[in-house]
C-alpha cells in the first residue's frame, strides 16, 4: 500500500530529528536500545514508533562520532541468572555540545517555518 502524502511528510520530518531526540533522551538518562524505542513511542504519540533497524544505526553512528558511549549493563558481559545483558548508552560531553547546537538549529528552523506559514490559509 502506498504511503499517503501526510505519512511521507511525517516520515521525512522524523528522519530529520531522530538523532537529536536520541541525544536528548540519553542526556536525561542512560538507556539501552529497547528502552529508547519505548520512550520515543511514549513521547511521540505514535509518530515516533521506531524499529530496531532504524534506531541502532543512529546509536552506532553517534558512538563512532564520540557523542555517546556504551557498555554492557552486566560486569564483564557476564550473564546473571534472570538478567538479560544489554548495552547501555550514555551521552558524552561532546554529545551534549552537539545536542545544544542541534536544538539551536531546530528552534531556528521551526521559527522560520512558522513565520513562513503565518497568515497563510491551509
Amino acid at each position: 500500500m502506498a504511503a499517503t502524502s501526510e505519512q511521507r511528510f511525517a516520515q521525512q520530518l522524523k528522519k530529520g530529528v531522530l538523532e537529536m531526540l536520541v541525544l536528548q533522551l540519553l542526556s536525561l538518562k542512560p538507556s539501552h536500545g529497547y528502552e529508547l524505542i519505548v520512550r520515543l513511542r511514549e513521547k511521540g504519540g505514535g509518530l515516533l514508533d521506531l524499529k530496531e533497524g532504524t534506531l541502532y544505526p543512529i546509536l552506532y553512528r553517534l558512538e563512532e562520532e564520540g557523542c555517546i558511549t556504551s557498555e554492557w549493563n552486566s560486569p564483564n558481559g557476564t550473564v546473571s541468572p534472570g538478567k538479560i545483558p544489554r548495552r547501555v548508552y550514555t551521552v558524552t560531553e561532546a554529545g551534549r555540545a552537539v545536542l545544544t547546537k542541534q536544538r539551536e538549529t531546530w528552534h531556528r528552523f521551526v521559527d522560520c517555518v512558522e513565520q513562513s506559514l503565518e497568515g497563510e490559509s491551509p
